[in-house]
This record gives C-alpha cells, sequence and structure tokens, in this order.
C-alpha cells in the first residue's frame, strides 16, 4: 500500500535517489517503504512521456503518483464541502481542487494506468486501479454524507471512521422490506404532522416537517442499542420535534397528544396523580417528557426515556447526561461506584443555530471525557433546519457548520441530507458502532429545512421569501422516499398512498375518541407536592462516632502524607473529637458522611476544587508526596455500605450543576451534593436552577433530591465572594418545593446531612445549604460530641440564655446564618440586658409556628428586629418580612417591627475591606442600640387569628 505522505513535490528527487538505492538493494531500504515502491510498476509507461524506462520510475510516473495521492487526500479531508448533503442545495459551491483537472499530469487515462494503491486506505482494496479508486472516493465522500475527521488527534479513531465510510459496511443489509418500514415510518411522521396542522390550526407544535429522519434515525441508534445489551437509552431535545418523538419513537398513543391539544394540562385534568393539589401547574405539550420499553425481537426490553426540557434549548444536555451516568453506576459496594457504560446511551437533539449559539452546549461536551462525568460516549444529532427563528446561519455563527464546536473536542462529525434516508440509517450504524469502539462522543449533523415558520403561527416568508420559495416547491421527505421506491419497484404509487391513509385515518379516530374526553387520560408520573416537613432525630451513637472518626485516620502502610495536612487536618481530628465543641464544619461533614455510607447511603460530592474545599477545609482526598497516588478514608471505611464518590469539577457551573440534577433525578438514594466554590458563582447556572431545580416537580414531576452547598457570608472580600444571593432561591420557594437552610453550627450541618439522606427516597426535595467561610475555623460555631449523638436539625435555635429571664426581654432579634456569631462575641452585646438574639436556621419552609411559640413567650416584648448583614434589598428580609407581619397580625401583639442591615444596593457587597468593616461595625451597633424601656408593658396576647 502506497502512503501518499512519499509524493510531496519537496520529496520528489529524495524518492528517487531512494528509489535507485532499492533496484540495487532491496533490503537496504526500509520495509514500509519496499511496499511503497513494489506498488509503483517500473512498466508504467504514458504514451506522451519521454522520460519512462524499464528499470526506474520515471519523474513523470512520480508526479502522476504525487498528485492522484494529493487529490485522494483532497477528498477525504475536503469532500464534505462538495457533498450533496443540502436538500435544498441553497449554497451550492463547487471545489476545484477535488476535480482532475486541478492535479496536473493527471488525466483519465492516467489514473487509469496508476494502481490503486497510490491512493491508499481500504478503498484501494475494492478498486483495481486509481481511476476507479478516485471515482469511489467522490462517491464516497461528495454524496449524500460528508465525513469530517481530519480533528481527530488518534489515528486509530481516524483509520477507523475512514475504513467505515469507504467500506459502505454501514449502508449493507438494508433490504427491500428494510425500505418498506423506512417509508411507513416517514408516512407516519409526515402525516402526524399535516394531520395537527389541518385539525388544530394556530397550535403551536413546533413540527419537524423538513427534517423527517430524525424519528427513523434514533429508531435506528435505539435498535443498536437494544441488540447491543445497552439497559437504557435517554435522550434530550428542545422541543422542535418532540411530539413526533414522542408520538413514533416513545410511544405515546395519540389519543393523550391530541387531547392535550384540547384540554388545559393540570388546570383542568384530574387524571394526572397530583394535578389536584395546589401546586400542580403542569407544562406545555412540548416541553414534556415520557418512557417507554422498547422491545426489540429476541432481546430484553429496554427504556427509553425523553427528559423533559424548558423552552431554555440546550439546558437539558448536561442533565441528560448526569441522568445517563446515575442509570451507568452501581452504588451498592463501599468504595468508589462501579461504572457500566454499556447500561445507558444519552442522545442529545441540538437545534442547528443553538448549538453553536448557547454556550451550555461547550460545557457539556468538555464534561465527557472527565473522570467523573463521562458516560462512554453521547450521540449527537443536530436537527439543521438551516435557519433559527428569523436568523440565517451567516448572523448566527463564525463557523462553515453548525457542528464546527465539536471539533475541539475531537468528535467524529458527518454531515448527512435528510432527503437520503439510507443514508440516514446508514450514519446512524456508524455513530452507534463509533462510541461502542471507542467509548466518545459523535456527531450527526442531519441537515434538511423547516416547513413552517419557527411556530406554525409564524409567517417566515417576510424574512426569508428565496428560502420559502424554494421550501413550498420542495417535496416532503415521504414524497421523495415514496419516489424512489416506485422507482426500484420496491413500492408502488398507490401502496404509498394507502400507507398515508390508514395512518390519517388511525388519527381521525384518536381524535374522535378523545373528543368526548374531559381531560388529559395520560399521567405524566407526577409526584404530590408535600407539605409537611418532618425533622427526624439524626444522632448517632457515641461509641461508632468515636469508630468511624479512628477508620478515617487509616491510610495504606507506606503512604506519605503531606505533612502539613498531617499536622493541620489528622492529627487534630484524633483528639478533637472528645474536647468540648472540638469538632469543626469540615471535621462534622466528615462524620455524618461516614455515618451515612454506614447506613448503606452512597454519596457523590462535586464542585470546583471540592476535594480540599475552596477554604482549605475538608481535604477529604489524601495524595502520596512521591508518587500522588491518591487515597480517599471514606472509599476505605470498614463500616460503609455504600459507595462515595467525590470530583473536582471543571469550571464550569452551568454543566456541572445540569449533570448533577440529572444524575439526582435517577439516583434518588444517592446523597448528590454539589458545592459552588462561592456561593456567588451559582448565578452561572441560574437556568438550571429557575427552570430545573425549583420548578422541576411542579411542571414535571421530576423529583430530585440534590444538595447546593453554597459558600455565603461577609468578610470584606467584595462583591463576588460574600453573597450567595439568598434572596434569590427564597423567591423560589413555593409548595414546599425545597428546603433553604443557612446553618451556624457544625452540629446543626451534621444532623442536616444525615436529615438530606434520609429523606431524599421517601421526600425528595432538592436541599440549598448557605455554608459559611469565616465559621469553618470558628470555635463558636463548632460541635462536641454530644450534640452529635442526640437530637436532630432544629430549624430555630432559641436563645437560652435569654429564656432564663424572659420578662427583661424587649428586643427580640430575629436573624440567620454568620452575623449572629459576629453579633454575640462582641463586647458591647455581652454588656446589654433587655435582647434575646435567635437564629432561624431554616428560612424554607418557614418555622413560622416555632417563631410564634418565642415571640408569645416573651411577656414585655416591645421591639422584633431582623437583622441582616445584606443590602436591604437582598438577603432574607424581603420574603421574612411579610411573614413576621402576618404573625404579628395573628398574635394581635402591637410592638414594632424593624430592620437592621446594609441600606439597598445595587451591588451585593462593598468591594472595600475598610468600608465593609465599617459598614458591619454599624449594623451591629445598631442592634444593640436603643433597647425599647420596659416601662411600657406589652398587651395581652390574642389566642385567635388577627
Amino acid at each position: 500500500m502506497i502512503d501518499s505522505i512519499l509524493f510531496q513535490g519537496a520529496n520528489l528527487a529524495y524518492v528517487q535517489d531512494l528509489y535507485e538505492q532499492y533496484l540495487q538493494d532491496p533490503e537496504s531500504i526500509d520495509s514500509g517503504l519496499r511496499t511503497q515502491f513494489e506498488a509503483l510498476s517500473p512498466s508504467f509507461i504514458n504514451s506522451g512521456s519521454s522520460e519512462s524506462s524499464d528499470n526506474t520510475i520515471s519523474s513523470f510516473t512520480l508526479k502522476a503518483a504525487l498528485a492522484a495521492a494529493r487529490l485522494a487526500r483532497y477528498i477525504r479531508q475536503r469532500g464534505h464541502l462538495d457533498a450533496d448533503v443540502d436538500p435544498l442545495h441553497l449554497n451550492p459551491h463547487k471545489e476545484t481542487e477535488l476535480d482532475i483537472s486541478s492535479h496536473a499530469p493527471l488525466t483519465s487515462e492516467v489514473l487509469e494506468r496508476l494502481p490503486s494503491e497510490v491512493v491508499g486506505g481500504p478503498i484501494a482494496e475494492i478498486t483495481s486501479n486509481a481511476r476507479d479508486a478516485i471515482a469511489r472516493l467522490r462517491q464516497v465522500y461528495s454524496g449524500s454524507v460528508g465525513y469530517e475527521d481530519e480533528h481527530i488527534q488518534v489515528a486509530a479513531e481516524r483509520y477507523w471512521l475512514r475504513e467505515a465510510a469507504e467500506s459502505s459496511r454501514f449502508f449493507q443489509d438494508i433490504d427491500d422490506s428494510r425500505k418498506r418500514e423506512l417509508l411507513q415510518r416517514l408516512t407516519e411522521v409526515d402525516i402526524f404532522e399535516d394531520f395537527l396542522q389541518k385539525s388544530f390550526q394556530g397550535e403551536k407544535r413546533f413540527s419537524i416537517e423538513g427534517a423527517d429522519a430524525l424519528v427513523p434515525i434514533l429508531d435506528e441508534i435505539a435498535r443498536s442499542a437494544a441488540l447491543s445489551g445497552s439497559k437504557e437509552v435517554v435522550l434530550g431535545m428542545a422541543h422542535r420535534g418532540r411530539l413526533n418523538v414522542l408520538a413514533h419513537v416513545l410511544g405515546k398513543p395519540y389519543e393523550s397528544i391530541l387531547s392535550e391539544f384540547k384540554h388545559n394540562i393540570g388546570a383542568e385534568s384530574t387524571s394526572v396523580a397530583g394535578s389536584d393539589s395546589p401546586g400542580w401547574s403542569g407544562d406545555v405539550k412540548y416541553h414534556l417528557g415520557y418512557s417507554r420499553s422498547f422491545k426489540e425481537m429476541g432481546v430484553e426490553e429496554m427504556p427509553i426515556v425523553l427528559l423533559p426540557n424548558p423552552s431554555h434549548l440546550e439546558y437539558v444536555d448536561p442533565v441528560v447526561v448526569g441522568y445517563a451516568r446515575a442509570a451507568q453506576e452501581d452504588n451498592s459496594l463501599q468504595g468508589e461506584p462501579t461504572q457500566n457504560d454499556r447500561a445507558a446511551l444519552p442522545i442529545l437533539i441540538h437545534g442547528d443555530s443553538a448549538f453553536p449559539g448557547q454556550g451550555i452546549v461547550a460545557e457539556t461536551l468538555n464534561l465527557s471525557r472527565l473522570k467523573g462525568y463521562n458516560t462512554g460516549g453521547t450521540i449527537h444529532i443536530i436537527v439543521n433546519n438551516q435557519i433559527g427563528f428569523t436568523t440565517l446561519p451567516s448572523d448566527s455563527r463564525s463557523t462553515m457548520y453548525a457542528s464546527d464546536l465539536a471539533k475541539g473536542f475531537e468528535i467524529p462529525i458527518v454531515h448527512v441530507n435528510g432527503d437520503d434516508p439510507i443514508a440516514c440509517l446508514a450514519v446512524s450504524r456508524m455513530a452507534f458502532a463509533y462510541r461502542e469502539t471507542f467509548r466518545k462522543d459523535f456527531l450527526i449533523d442531519l441537515i434538511g429545512y423547516r416547513r413552517y415558520g419557527h411556530n406554525e403561527t409564524d409567517e417566515p416568508r417576510t424574512t426569508q421569501p428565496q428560502m420559502y420559495k424554494l421550501i413550498d416547491s420542495h417535496p416532503r421527505p415521504r414524497e421523495v422516499w415514496a419516489r424512489e421506491l416506485e422507482r426500484q419497484g420496491i413500492v408502488s404509487r398507490e401502496e404509498a398512498t394507502e400507507m398515508a391513509l390508514k395512518v390519517r385515518e388511525n388519527l381521525r379516530i384518536a381524535l374522535e375518541m378523545i373528543n368526548h374526553l374531559e381531560s388529559v387520560t395520560e399521567s405524566n408520573g407526577h409526584n404530590a407536592h408535600f407539605y409537611v416537613l418532618e425533622h427526624p432525630q439524626t444522632g448517632v451513637a457515641e461509641a461508632e462516632l468515636i469508630a468511624y472518626n479512628n477508620a478515617l485516620l487509616e491510610r495504606p502502610e507506606n503512604f506519605h502524607v503531606n505533612p502539613k495536612t498531617e499536622k493541620q487536618f489528622y492529627e487534630p481530628r484524633r483528639t478533637a473529637i472528645s474536647q468540648p465543641q472540638g469538632i469543626y464544619w469540615a471535621h462534622a461533614e466528615l462524620l455524618a458522611f461516614a455515618s451515612i455510607l454506614a447506613d448503606g447511603k452512597p454519596i457523590r460530592l462535586t464542585g470546583q476544587d471540592t476535594e480540599r474545599g475552596t477554604f482549605d477545609q475538608r481535604r477529604i482526598a489524601l495524595y502520596d508526596l512521591e508518587t500522588e497516588r491518591q487515597y480517599t478514608p471514606l472509599q476505605h471505611l470498614p463500616q460503609s455500605r455504600a459507595s462515595f464518590s467525590v470530583y473536582n469539577s471543571p469550571l464550569s457551573e452551568n454543566a456541572a450543576l445540569g449533570f448533577e440534577y440529572g444524575y439526582s433525578v435517577r439516583n434518588s438514594n444517592v446523597l448528590t451534593i454539589w458545592e459552588a466554590q462561592f456561593g456567588d458563582f451559582a448565578n452561572g447556572a441560574q437556568v438550571i436552577i429557575d427552570q430545573f431545580l425549583s420548578a422541576g416537580n411542579s411542571k414535571w414531576g421530576q423529583s430530585p433530591s440534590l444538595t447546593l452547598l453554597l459558600p455565603h457570608g461577609y468578610e470584606g472580600q467584595g462583591s463576588e465572594h460574600s453573597s450567595a444571593r439568598i434572596e434569590r432561591y427564597l423567591q423560589l420557594c413555593a409548595d414546599a418545593n425545597m428546603r433553604v437552610v443557612n446553618c451556624t453550627t457544625a452540629a446543626q450541618y451534621f444532623h442536616l446531612l444525615r436529615m438530606q439522606a434520609e429523606q431524599q427516597i421517601s421526600d425528595p426535595r432538592p436541599l440549598i445549604v448557605f455554608t459559611p467561610k469565616s465559621l469553618l475555623r470558628d470555635k463558636n460555631a463548632a460541635a462536641s460530641l454530644a450534640e452529635l449523638t442526640s437530637g436532630g436539625f432544629q430549624t430555630v435555635l432559641d436563645d437560652q440564655a435569654a429564656r432564663k429571664n424572659s420578662t427583661q426581654i424587649t428586643r427580640l432579634i430575629l436573624c440567620t446564618g454568620k452575623v449572629y456569631m459576629n453579633l454575640t462575641v462582641r463586647d458591647s452585646f455581652l454588656k446589654t440586658s433587655g435582647v434575646s438574639v435567635v437564629r432561624v436556621e431554616q428560612l424554607y419552609p418557614f418555622p413560622d409556628e416555632t417563631i410564634q411559640n418565642i415571640v408569645a413567650s416573651y411577656p414585655n416584648l416591645q421591639e422584633i428586629v431582623w437583622l441582616q448583614e445584606e443590602p436591604q434589598n437582598m438577603g432574607a428580609w424581603s420574603f421574612v418580612e411579610p411573614k413576621l407581619r402576618l404573625l404579628i397580625k395573628y398574635l394581635g401583639w402591637e410592638g414594632k417591627l424593624s430592620y437592621i442591615g446594609r441600606e439597598p444596593s445595587s451591588s451585593t457587597a462593598e468591594g472595600s475591606r475598610p468600608r465593609h468593616q465599617s459598614e458591619q461595625e454599624r449594623i451591629l451597633n445598631l442592634a444593640v442600640e436603643n433597647i425599647p424601656s420596659l416601662q411600657v408593658q406589652r398587651q395581652t396576647v390574642r389566642t385567635g387569628r388577627g
């Protein structure tokens, strides 16, 4: 086989010298090079050449071989530019460098005299000469499929892709029966959309028309997955084509889909599980998910799951891969979870404008080969309508193809004509086979068009008149394929018409059935909302905690721990457990994790620098000084009955949090924790928080048990390292959709983690924890062993000292978080009487009853103050004020409700440490100044509601 690298112009003289040496002594030449020379017969004679001889390769011969090899290389590398992949032929162009005439001295006759080996590759083995090989290459690389693989660095992968393309092995075994099946499928897809268009005029449905081949592509991938033994397929997509995918890939009954056009989901439905609860809102029909079991003949049933997704297009991407990763993991054994990436196949369906336009796509692609996030390869499909809303490609991306982003992650790309269903079938097989072979992502760029506007109420001809002139005259994919089968004599025109009539009749019957129904009859699996949050006893026996602590301090023989780590973390933890208030925050966390694992509940902890901790507080993984071998004590805990995993995430909030959300939805039995480097940075994942975390249960019936750790507290580090935006999370709270907590002690945090682990299966919901920074090493926030052995998480921490002199209390300060410590350790506070400071540890669900009882217990109370360090328009004040006023009204109390904190601000915190300190002092001074006089007695508390 001839290597085209030999035939480059600068190498010509060198190659001639080597050839003369070969003639004299073949054994003196490298064996690989000998093969190249053997393939070029010295008897090659061109009729117009006087330079040939019987014992040397002529200059003309070498130039011809060079030109043929160069042409073959260009076709392989750039054939996609000339490929017939656009059904509309919107931008026809000719790549002249792919023509024989552009590569002198080549002619058809010259190529015929050259051996096919000069072209190289698999094509040389199935063709007789270079002319046939070049013709076959043009057919392969510039037909209905365009291949891009030159950006892939691993040679074995490129050779595999080249062999797969040039052998055409994925085009084989498509018999007449399979071709008829394709027509039947395209007919179902087409008639379904046409029926909806005529039956529900003016209704949005975001039709698939123009990219109908998406459904048979998904069919083929699912079939390949089932036959290979995959246990699950997980799909993610935006709204375009979703109804058709639901109907024909997921098998959602026509009656269910049609009824969603007829009835208002959630408002009228009484048969949807949970829809009668006040918080149930549902979602529009083209956002909903579904699942079904795919049954391929002779194999076990395999679930196919389409995850719901809001109109935020690509934001389901990391959710899908997180969900798939969860399905692949076995968390039942001690140590790191075991992963079988063949257990679940993730498929992501993208829009051609969204794929390059949405940053979360790049973030998700970056997860694909990371240790804590890889899924063994995701198959990506771009449904390429060649337009986004009203925006043409020239206005929506800076690259030639919508798929070019994938090149940076070395993902193979194939562009395929949506009007060629056989080619679509072949690339589907190729995508799955590549994923199975190399455990990496693969991308199919399905090029079609959009028959209607962005939605069916939109008129696209006002902005793209020429494009839609072509679309209006272009036959539907079903019609294109029906004509081709008629030409081949496989299906007659009458048979194709009969297929369409039968599908239309089935839809008519389904619509007639649901016309008599008053509500949707298809359940989306929604779980009823929860309104009562229990607070169980979560203490752990003292002997068990001591045993966990001892086990966590063990490490393998000859493991060289960093002396600083040993001195600062491990030596203190040996004795701290028995000292009064000796268990600091990270130590309590470690003990909580150990006890949860001993209870048989797995844990997954991720985030930026989470192994060490942003504030160097955790050190949950050890690294050998000499070998950098990692050792995580929690993975070797003798008492553990479940897996523990901890991963430093990439520098991403959006995709990283979306991944963990998907993981927690699929594996609610795992205590899944995502930690922000600083709580402020979580705003980079605001869509995931707003659309998925807070509303996923209400809209789609999803029940994630994801825990967020968000460092929060004002220490003068500026506006991006202070506030985790408590107010934003509280604005999202309703219907007990999540728990929002701001702990002030290590013991509270210990019990909170254990409570979340206990409730995540029976009562799953997100937990938002505003974790501290300065309190991590604050003695006043540390715990004693006794505090961990009994009790549980408390929503409110009362002021026990003030309780002893309740008649002297005239001011009740309610606060949350670190500001409590700032206040209560001040000399001015310690010298003040008449004040009770109560910590609201759980902000949502708000502990109304507990606070009401505390207020009622102070007979001479004149003022309630809400103290916070955040600006007035931020923090918890806006959330708690109306609740406190309602409480006051209920009690009939006539005292004063006040706010103490920073003034309203557009920035979360001061950028200057001196200014921060000055403002913090002002706030704390106000809290202990002007205590109300005891002369005015409190009015008698009324027991009725005010």
